[in-house]
């Protein structure tokens, strides 16, 4: 059968200029493989092997002219269509691809949905260009796209913007788009990031069952290797830029032949934290937090209730500990730490260092702040693209006054730096130049230069495959260790906050339904919610 996508010999390489001198770097090397109609291509590999390279090369979505193809060839073959070659193809033959041949789910949704456009009218776009549907018609089916997808109260959220919706909420509508206008193909990066295991297995389950309903074929870009094994016909696996294993899904996970490819399988975070230091002063002591947002309807926009995101919420961290923070998509713990920071509004009292925060003006909670920072769950998202490296690092200093003089600031820059595991030399590069796992060491590296006491972790690893989660986890416990820092680590991958947290919140539905040490609720749930989410989780690993 003649497959629906030919990759010959692909390569992709970057020019960078400082000054008059131009070097160029081979990012992806000789890349080769063929798709078929109804099956499922998984591209495996560390950050910064080449994986969402390729896949954004298939859709010509390189940032021309710095990015350019030395070689290769990239074929697609739709079903009755001719031969169509991508790579060099004109900028209106490949609108007419993406979105309709070929639909794409990115990685970073925060960084692809457009933050000045609502939900409906950004999946009703796709739909009006490729296939006129308008109106009530495309309100229709956007409606089917949402709830196909796990979008709870679908009609409600048309009208949200992506700021709105938490991030797996986002990864929800992102998958949507994708599947709008029932494309041959799907280009699938990181399609499960930042959802948990339960809405995971959901998001599984429909697109396999539109596989099989269209014929659908799949490449695969992840860090799952369990998604992989569960879902893959065959499996590349990308070292550096090239392809250093491919055959099919069982043999790779049993009688993988490659050193690399057998690290990659073993690569697991550690099965519980460090037994913790003796608790240092309290930083920081919530009580009853509870935020609500207004629910606003008619031409004038009034207010006609609210809906509660966090109920009730209270919580103490003392310094060098690890507070972990876990439930599904939209059940409040961004929302909590936003609200802790003083980023929403809220009632409760949060007391901070020793200060209660409600009282404080403007410049007084600035200049705390400096104390207490975070690092967000979408690293591309939260890195301007027009700032260098060095210049992310180092904005924190400038706006707090620190470090006036240009040498000292610099140096200071390159010693965070190097204490994140990132070559200092790289500074005066920019973040479309590295891959997620350095992306999220350099967003760290702006968070510690300002010398916190508490960071707030929002899903710091849920873009990274297992084996850079492993490194990033590692350089998380060193550094608090090294630092003393107070951690509230949130997220939806239970294994890596069992590896981290030496206490542990379950949220669902902006309530607490669970709460006390880690360990003890790891291996003695109470809650049945918290009990069905460690069985979905572990029922998986195992």
């Amino acid at each position: 059968m003649k497959p629906l996508l030919t990759v010959e010999d692909l390569s992709v390489s970057f020019r960078a200029r400082a000054g008059r001198r131009e070097t160029v770097t081979d990012a992806v090397k000789q890349v080769g493989f063929e798709l078929h109609a109804g099956e499922t291509l998984a591209l495996v590999g560390e950050s910064g092997a080449g994986k969402s390279l390729t896949a954004l090369s298939v859709l010509q979505l390189l940032p021309y002219p710095q990015a350019f193809h030395p070689c290769g060839s990239i074929r697609l073959c739709g079903a009755g269509a001719d031969e169509k070659e991508l790579l060099g193809a004109d900028e209106a033959t490949m609108q007419r691809i993406r979105g309709n041949d070929i639909g794409m789910i990115f990685q970073e949704p925060m960084s692809a949905l457009n933050p000045l456009h609502v939900i409906e009218k950004q999946i009703g776009e796709s739909l009006a260009l490729h296939q006129g549907i308008t109106g009530d018609a495309a309100r229709k089916r956007i409606r089917e796209l949402l709830e196909q997808v796990g979008i709870d109260a679908p009609e409600t959220r048309l009208g949200a913007w992506p700021h709105q919706l938490s991030g797996g909420q986002r990864q929800r509508v992102m998958i949507a788009m994708a599947l709008a206008n029932r494309p041959d193909i799907l280009l699938a990066d990181e399609p499960t990031t930042a959802l948990d295991v339960t809405v995971q297995a959901r998001i599984l389950k429909l697109l396999k069952d539109l596989q099989r309903r269209h014929n659908l074929g799949i490449l695969l870009i992840t860090h799952d290797l369990n998604m992989v094994r569960q879902v893959a016909d065959r499996v590349l696996v990308m070292q550096g830029g090239r392809v250093v294993e491919r055959g099919a899904t069982a043999r790779i996970f049993t009688a993988a032949r490659e050193a690399y490819t057998r690290a990659l399988l073993a690569a697991e975070p550690p099965p519980a934290p460090p037994a913790p230091p003796p608790a240092g002063e309290e930083v920081l002591r919530v009580e009853n937090l509870k935020v609500q947002f207004p629910i606003r309807r008619g031409l004038l926009k009034r207010v006609v209730g609210h809906t509660t995101a966090v109920s009730g919420a209270s919580l103490k961290l003392h310094a060098g500990r690890s507070l972990g923070v876990v439930g599904e998509s939209g059940s409040g713990k961004t929302t909590l730490a936003l609200a802790t920071l003083r980023l929403l509004e809220s009632s409760g009292r949060i007391v901070f260092d020793g200060q209660p925060l409600a009282q404080l003006s403007r410049p007084a909670m600035k200049a705390l702040r400096r104390r207490m920072q975070i690092v967000f769950q979408d690293p591309f998202g939260s890195l301007s693209p027009r700032m260098s490296v060095g210049e992310i690092v180092s904005e924190g200093l400038d706006a707090h006054g620190l470090s006036p003089d240009p040498g000292a600031r610099d140096r200071r820059v390159v010693d965070i730096l190097r204490e994140v595991d990132i070559d200092p030399a790289a500074r005066f590069r920019y973040p479309h130049e590295f891959s997620g796992g350095q992306r999220q060491r350099i967003a760290i590296a702006r968070a510690l230069i300002l010398e916190p006491k508490m960071l707030f972790l929002d899903e710091p690893t849920s873009s990274l495959d297992r084996s850079v989660q492993v490194q990033v986890l590692a350089l998380l416990s060193r550094i608090q260790r090294a630092h003393g820092l107070a951690y509230i680590f949130i997220s939806h991958d239970l294994s890596v906050v069992r590896s981290l947290a030496d206490e542990l919140m379950v949220m669902r539905g902006g309530d607490v339904v669970e709460q006390g040490d880690a360990r003890a609720i790891f291996a003695n749930p109470r809650h049945p919610y918290t009990r069905e989410l460690l069985t979905a989780a572990f029922a998986v690993d195992a």
